[in-house]
């Protein structure tokens, strides 16, 4: 059985993906835990902006799985980037549009407000870019253009995110998906010629 901690923590994740910070209050977290009041404050004695936090990072940590799991197996980075937001368009249209990105959620609503929350969006996106700029540097791409690459991945897919919720269409990941992928292109043939 999870720990109260784990089930604050994964209750409140599952919470800020569709309802943000803001919209999602301490009891809420807490019924969803099946956890006492006094739990939240023993574990998170910062109180909720501490564990929304530690929610986006374990959030996260769980979406940075996808970048091995679909880069590694890919047989080019195009393909991968082609396989990434055709998963992330399939995944939206699953969930009836209502389970994007759940760090970009927490991100757009506290990033001026809370700089604890800011700082764990941050890491996390960090830590995405770095995760692709490690696979588009051993597929040849230099070092910098790389991280170029991999910042502009990330920004499509989160904005894409956006435009597909308010559309409710993933032509957004398509398209972004697509540009996104003939950049990586563009820029192996580049470094191999």
């Amino acid at each position: 059985m999870r720990d109260t901690r784990q089930r604050l923590v994964e209750a409140s994740a599952t919470l800020l993906q569709r309802q943000g910070l803001t919209g999602t209050g301490i009891k809420q977290i807490l019924a969803e835990a099946h956890a006492p009041y006094s739990s939240l404050y023993h574990h998170f004695p910062g109180g909720k902006e501490q564990l929304g936090a530690e929610a986006v990072r374990t959030s996260g940590a769980l979406y940075a799985q996808l970048i091995p799991a679909i880069f590694d197996p890919a047989p080019d980075p195009p393909t991968a980037v082609r396989m990434f937001f055709a998963g992330a368009a399939e995944h939206l249209r699953d969930t009836d549009y209502a389970d994007a990105c759940p760090i970009a959620t927490v991100s757009l609503e506290v990033s001026s407000t809370s700089e604890t929350m800011r700082e764990a969006c941050a890491e996390v996106f960090e830590s995405w870019i770095d995760s692709c700029v490690v696979r588009l540097v051993a597929s040849g791409v230099s070092e910098g253009k790389s991280r170029e690459l991999a910042i502009a991945m990330v920004a499509a897919l989160e904005g894409a995110f956006v435009l597909a919720r308010a559309a409710r269409s993933t032509e957004a990941l398509a398209v972004a998906g697509e540009l996104t992928a003939s950049a990586v292109e563009q820029a192996l043939a580049q470094a191999t010629s």
